[in-house]
């Protein structure tokens, strides 16, 4: 995925730094290298994010080129959030996303490979964070793809809360500021978009009974 990348010198100093030490570095003496390296840390993060909704490589760069325009202007003039600075730009990100979704009436359309074999063992790490964390980063990634099939099947708003707590790790107070909703409507989100993925899990195993069995036998 190609990403519109800044100067790639950001000073040793600087990336030593928090998010908030540069941020006030940024806007205190207008230290450009400061925001190199708070572009540089989270650029993939906020690219991704913008991908995984839009599904549109052309259209997720205009989208990611939008939101940095805003940031550097925000930035400069009107910038005074106490929070972290990364859940600030993933919520004009986010805003930016859903206004060009609701602009184009486009809704993200994924296709995967068609393969549900291990599909409810991803889910199972995405319900269980300790086990997530003892599982092998590549055996995550091959699932990404298929995973993204049944986010599609979601209502938008779940699938945003799935993105976002899952593959970001944002609180669900950030969630909540950036969607603009309470905390319990993001975590009941959170708990209606697990059950509908459970369900869309097992409706594809229940296609597929061949791999279903061949997993189990297996298994045994």
């Amino acid at each position: 995925m190609a990403l519109h990348s800044l100067h790639q010198s950001s000073g040793t100093s600087r990336s030593s730094l928090s998010d908030n030490a540069l941020v006030a570095l940024y806007r205190k003496k207008h230290d450009h290298l400061a925001f190199n390296e708070l572009f540089r840390r989270h650029q993939s993060k906020i690219y991704s994010y913008i991908y995984s909704m839009v599904q549109d490589e052309d259209q997720a760069n205009d989208l990611f080129q939008e939101t940095f325009s805003k940031v550097v202007q925000k930035m400069g003039d009107s910038y005074n959030e106490q929070g972290k600075w990364i859940a600030w730009v993933m919520r004009i990100a986010h805003n930016a996303t859903i206004d060009f979704i609701r602009r184009h009436k486009r809704f993200v359309d994924v296709s995967g490979s068609g393969d549900d074999e291990s599909s409810s063992d991803y889910f199972d790490r995405l319900t269980d964070p300790d086990q997530e964390a003892a599982d092998d980063r590549m055996a995550k990634r091959e699932d990404i793809d298929e995973l993204f099939d049944h986010l599609a099947t979601l209502p938008q708003e779940q699938r945003m809360v799935v993105v976002l707590r899952h593959f970001y790790d944002l609180s669900f107070k950030d969630i909540a500021e950036m969607t603009d909703v309470s905390i319990n409507t993001a975590l009941g989100r959170m708990r209606y978009a697990l059950i509908n993925l459970r369900k869309s899990f097992e409706a594809s195993q229940e296609s597929y009974p061949y791999q279903s069995t061949h997993s189990t036998d297996q298994e045994a």
